[in-house]
């Protein structure tokens, strides 16, 4: 507990202080005099919303070190958040200086300097649709690859105009020395793009993956196996994920996350299963053996700690798929450690790896909870919803202070389930979670 509460404040502090560094670096020069309150926290939300923005790149750059402090889940979440947190600053930033002064109106005037006005506009626009198009994706009918395309280019606008408005206004960044830092700010958040856009698919294009197989295994569920091709393969951490392309170019649009279900003491060929939820996956069932396949990973800490006593798993539907993957190698590595698995889904036909399941619980020490919300009539189960009463029930003999707890699903199963478990007395760093809607 001591250890986990440490690193959120380092982090928390870490975080603060690149946010504040442009503000901190500017007050340490050539302060201007005779500004103004207002003036003067109008141009300092400035600094602190452009710093915030290059972070906003870190914290989608994929990197393998920080795994270990944060999960995905947490990432994403800090991304989203932490961008509704950077639109208010860069919006505020206008705005009190328009209050402060309402000459400063002529920066987005097109009669007084056409190409500021334009690339002000446009970085403005941008992002907006930067926080709004994540959130608005799927109801305005956008591809997931269309977004991740415009998402990146968006991005790149808004921060080359911030690095081109910051040299043109001056003030602050008039010294020489403010200059560097303010474009080496802006650098880092162009190379961190294209590291993760162009040199992590040029890096992984040396290790192409074969489909070997894909097969069926529940209701619009499809297990995909691939072999890695002319390499060794790739080793990963139960529980992890690796992003996926299908084609003979890693640079391709579609580059989406799947968990592996495969055992990390499996050798070399991998196994994922896939849910049917939109355009791309929707193509999976029709792949055919020795089609090629690239993979960028392993990422994520859904894994599994070796000091925990035991192991629960509340999971939803295609969430199951990590929890399969460490009980496969608990399995394989003669783990008998008591574990819990319960696994909510809406029909009998959509329970995938139900076969696998059953073999797992009479290999291990291991029980299996189905819970269905549209049970067949003969269906003897657990029905409904994984609510608290039945968290509660299943989980009585499970010790909340020495056990580890898995969260995997659909968004609102993971919020009540999570909430639950909290209340239940499971400690916050004992839980585990992993939600699969990354945009």
């Amino acid at each position: 507990m001591v250890q986990g509460l440490l690193r959120i404040g380092f982090w928390s502090v870490a975080y603060l202080a690149v946010a504040t560094l442009p503000l901190a670096i500017a007050l340490l020069g050539q302060v201007p005099s005779g500004r103004g309150f207002l003036l003067e926290l109008g141009s300092g939300l400035g600094l602190v919303g452009f710093a915030m923005l290059v972070v906003q790149f870190v914290s989608t750059s994929r990197f393998r070190w920080v795994a270990p402090y944060f999960g995905t889940d947490a990432q994403i979440q800090f991304h989203r958040a932490t961008g509704i947190m950077v639109l208010a600053f860069v919006v505020a930033h206008p705005l009190v200086l328009w209050i402060s002064n309402p000459q400063y109106l002529e920066y987005l005037d097109p009669r007084a300097n056409l190409p500021r006005a334009l690339f002000l506009t446009a970085a403005t626009v941008a992002l907006v649709l930067l926080v709004v198009l994540p959130l608005w994706r799927i109801s305005l009918g956008l591809s997931y690859e269309w977004w991740r395309i415009t998402h990146g280019g968006l991005a790149l606008v808004v921060i080359l105009v911030g690095v081109a408005h910051g040299l043109q206004v001056g003030h602050y960044i008039s010294g020489i020395t403010n200059q560097i830092l303010w474009v080496t700010g802006g650098g880092v958040a162009v190379l961190l793009l294209l590291k993760t856009r162009l040199w992590k698919p040029w890096q992984v294009r040396k290790r192409p993956w074969r489909v070997a197989d894909v097969r069926s295994i529940a209701q619009d569920v499809s297990q995909v196996v691939l072999d890695p091709d002319g390499h060794e393969g790739l080793a990963f951490r139960a529980g992890q994920y690796a992003w996926l392309t299908i084609g003979n170019t890693p640079f391709a649009l579609q580059q989406h996350p799947f968990s592996f279900v495969s055992s990390d003491r499996a050798g070399s060929r991998l196994e994922f299963g896939i849910k049917e939820t939109g355009d791309f996956t929707a193509t999976i069932k029709d792949l055919r053996p020795g089609e090629r396949a690239y993979l960028e990973g392993p990422y994520g800490r859904f894994t599994l700690d070796p000091a925990a006593a035991g192991a629960v798993f509340v999971v939803g539907g295609i969430g199951a798929t990590p929890a399969i993957s460490i009980l496969r190698s608990c399995r394989d590595r003669g783990d008998q450690r008591p574990m819990r698995l319960i696994y909510a889904n809406n029909h009998l036909e959509d329970i995938a790896f139900r076969d696998v399941l059953e073999q797992l619980a009479s290999d291990m020490n291991l029980s299996v909870v189905h819970v269905l919300e549209s049970p067949p009539p003969d269906w003897q189960g657990a029905t409904g919803r994984v609510t608290p009463e039945l968290l509660a029930r299943h989980l009585a003999d499970c010790s909340k202070q020495d056990w580890q707890y898995f969260v995997c699903g659909p968004a609102p199963m993971m919020d009540a389930v999570e909430r639950a478990l909290l209340e239940q007395g499971v400690p916050l760093w004992r839980l585990v979670s992993e939600r699969f809607d990354l945009v």
